[in-house]
């Protein structure tokens, strides 16, 4: 081939582009076999080589052809062409590490294994891309190709993200545990941004119980189901076991691929991580059955489908599959948690952290100008560390903004003085528990130090805000209480503060702020806003329902001074009277009639209310409760007395007609008080409920 640059080297370039892009690769392996500079080609935009492509269409067999013609043409220095990086700095091992196809990443690491750690542009190694992707197959493939004790800096990128961090961040924590069984100190650095893997894991609620919202059925589904604990992966050894070459007949390949599928079924049946899973049998599919079995199994995947679709099982084994997932990350989470308080060292009084060192922003700083900019020098660690580390919340403080109480119990039972730590604004972990209505959290720190003997909950931030004066504030920027309407969240404050005004130690007194404020005189001025709109909730809500009491009071006079028959001339008594129907007609109709009356009463009550602050923990609500529930009986009462009275007519010829009349009418009312009951529960709930819940 001719010299860079020449003509004929960009026809050959395309030559080799449109081959590649056709997928005529035993074309592409004659023509790297005849030219080593081919080799190393690129053909494509972004900098690839025609090995990038290859692995990128995970064709195992085309790749180990590919890379056998590069060690049989360039003996001595077969890995050239490996490390040819595209114009992110990727080489095919790379690709194949983000990809997750430990295949390849065996192969390709086989000719060197240096070729594991060169780092793109972003200092990303393979072995980075695997963990940043969640690939545990590939990862721990490239782990066996490094020395037992590992290799620190092939686990840290430029920004000072490392392996363990990218594995917290995406929930890959399957992954996190055997990276923390490889590299223990990795639970000790920090970031680009002064963060430990035990922040990343402080800042993610919804890995733990605490942060998950269950319905009651999931709930009972989810203590049905059992988890496996994680343990140290050996999985690798056990691919290495059947893929290296074995001393057999070529004639009993057909039952040792038979062997290989069933153990590898077993094995992903038994994993109770979806996505290995699917992974696995999917890679079992490509790889371990002959290509004339695709098309039966193809068959039978179709047959399994219909099955599912035809019984209902695939909604029911999709639910359970996702409460299972989600158990799975509880129960992960708590264990990587575990590990990493055992290894951690943040509370030791010498430990300075791993702190990531940006030899680019301070390659010209001496030690008198890093003083000078504020960068402190830790002698001993030659690193440059930024003061912003410094003010950065501790993890205790992240767990206990986001209502993670597992992290903030478990770190205070082995760092007790955890409970020490304060952020910039000097508040500590009471403040922001009651600051971002983290209620649980706020119980456990009440019951582990209802003495106060350290004077937790006395504490005061730089403003003079103490924990009343927090729970005094109204939060703008959260989220509301789960709960509809104005009024009834004026409800919930009221008792948040009531709550944490009772939960302070004795003899607690509330004092001024610094600007001279009391938590009374906050919680008057922050929620006047919320009680005007409360009082117009409350007003709106009020007006139409007593239209409808009103109508339902006229309904039931009207009726109770019609009896059906009539009445005896005589004796005024009605002709019915023995009938058992006449006597729920006449029950139905005078609960109708009370009921729509004190209704009415209730609405005008609230109507007529001055709307205080003060009414809106119990009497405003209270008042609604009972209109409303005083509503839905004579709204029932009155069906029952309609459907009791009509009985009459229709006992005669059209007897068979009053059970499917009643039946639609009692259908029309079922499904009001589907729509209407869960806000009247919600009322209910939000009213006798003394603590209120996020």
């Amino acid at each position: 081939m001719a010299q860079p640059g020449s003509s004929m080297m960009m026809n050959e370039r395309t030559d080799l582009f449109k081959i590649t892009m056709k997928g005529d690769w035993d074309e592409v392996i004659k023509i790297y076999r005849k030219d080593h500079d081919a080799q190393k080609a690129k053909i494509t935009r972004s900098g690839d080589t025609a090995l990038h492509v290859a692995v990128s269409n995970v064709n195992e067999a085309i790749v180990e052809k590919i890379i056998a013609s590069i060690t049989e043409t360039s003996s001595q220095n077969s890995r050239g062409p490996l490390v040819m990086q595209n114009e992110a700095g990727n080489t095919p091992l790379h690709i194949a590490a983000s990809m997750g196809n430990a295949k390849l990443c065996e192969l390709i690491s086989q000719v060197d294994p240096i070729l594991v750690g060169i780092k793109n542009k972003d200092g990303e190694t393979p072995l980075f891309m695997a963990a940043l992707n969640g690939r545990k197959a590939a990862f721990l493939c490239l782990q066996s190709f490094l020395p037992p004790e590992g290799e620190i800096s092939y686990c840290r990128r430029n920004d000072g993200e490392t392996i363990l961090h990218c594995a917290l961040a995406g929930d890959y924590f399957d992954l996190a545990f055997q990276i923390i069984g490889l590299y223990r100190d990795l639970v000790n650095y920090f970031n680009g941004n002064g963060l430990t893997p035990l922040h990343v894991l402080a800042s993610k609620p919804s890995a733990f119980q605490s942060g998950s919202k269950l319905g009651r059925f999931k709930k009972m589904v989810y203590k049905c189901l059992w988890v496996k604990k994680l343990e140290a992966d050996r999985s690798h050894q056990e691919e290495n076991y059947f893929t290296k070459d074995r001393s057999y007949p070529e004639n009993y390949q057909t039952p040792v691929n038979c062997f290989v599928s069933v153990w590898r079924t077993l094995k992903c049946a038994i994993s109770r991580n979806p996505y290995e899973r699917r992974i696995e049998l999917e890679s079992q599919e490509q790889n371990s059955l002959p290509p004339n079995y695709s098309t039966c199994v193809e068959f039978i995947k179709i047959v399994y489908k219909a099955i599912l679709i035809v019984t209902g099982g695939a909604g029911i084994y999709d639910g359970v599959a996702k409460i299972q997932e989600e158990k799975d990350k509880h129960t992960w989470s708590l264990q990587i948690l575990d590990e990493i308080l055992e290894n951690s060292k943040i509370y030791d009084y010498e430990f300075p952290g791993e702190i990531p060192w940006f030899y680019d922003d301070y390659e010209h700083i001496s030690i008198f100008e890093a003083i000078f900019e504020g960068i402190r020098y830790t002698v001993g660690y030659d690193k440059y560390i930024s003061p912003q580390t410094s003010k950065k919340d501790s993890a205790i403080l992240i767990a206990a903004k986001h209502g993670i109480t597992e992290i903030v119990e478990k770190i205070l039972e082995k760092f007790p003085v955890a409970i020490n730590d304060t952020n910039v604004e000097k508040k500590n972990t009471v403040l922001i528990a009651v600051e971002n209505w983290q209620l649980e959290v706020y119980r456990l720190l009440v019951r582990k130090y209802s003495n106060d003997n350290d004077g937790v909950f006395r504490i005061l931030d730089s403003k003079g805000n103490g924990a009343l004066h927090h729970a005094a504030n109204l939060k703008k920027k959260l989220p509301p209480w789960t709960i509809p309407g104005d009024a009834l969240q004026m409800q919930w404050e009221i008792k948040w503060f009531k709550f944490v005004e009772e939960s302070m130690p004795p003899h607690f007194f509330a004092r001024y702020n610094k600007n001279s404020e009391t938590p009374d005189e906050i919680f008057t001025r922050t929620h006047q806003n919320l009680v005007e709109s409360g009082g117009k909730w409350l007003t709106n809500t009020s007006q139409s329902c007593s239209v409808v009491a009103g109508l339902f009071v006229t309904i039931a006079f009207t009726t109770s001074t019609t009896m059906p028959g009539g009445a005896k001339q005589d004796t005024g008594t009605p002709y019915l009277e023995h009938e058992p129907a006449f006597d729920v007609f006449a029950i139905s109709s005078m609960v109708t009639f009370y009921s729509s009356v004190i209704a009415v009463v209730m609405f005008l009550a609230i109507l007529t209310s001055g709307y205080q602050m003060k009414e809106f923990e119990k009497s405003l609500p209270r008042k609604l409760l009972l209109g409303l529930t005083a509503l839905y009986v004579s709204i029932a009462s009155t069906l029952v007395s309609f459907c009791s009275g009509h009985y009459f007519i229709l006992r005669g010829q059209l007897k068979e007609a009053a059970a499917p009349v009643y039946s639609v009418i009692c259908l029309v009312v079922t499904f009001f008080a589907i729509a209407e009951f869960p806000l009247y529960f919600q009322l209910a709930r939000a009213t006798f409920t003394n603590v209120p819940q996020r």
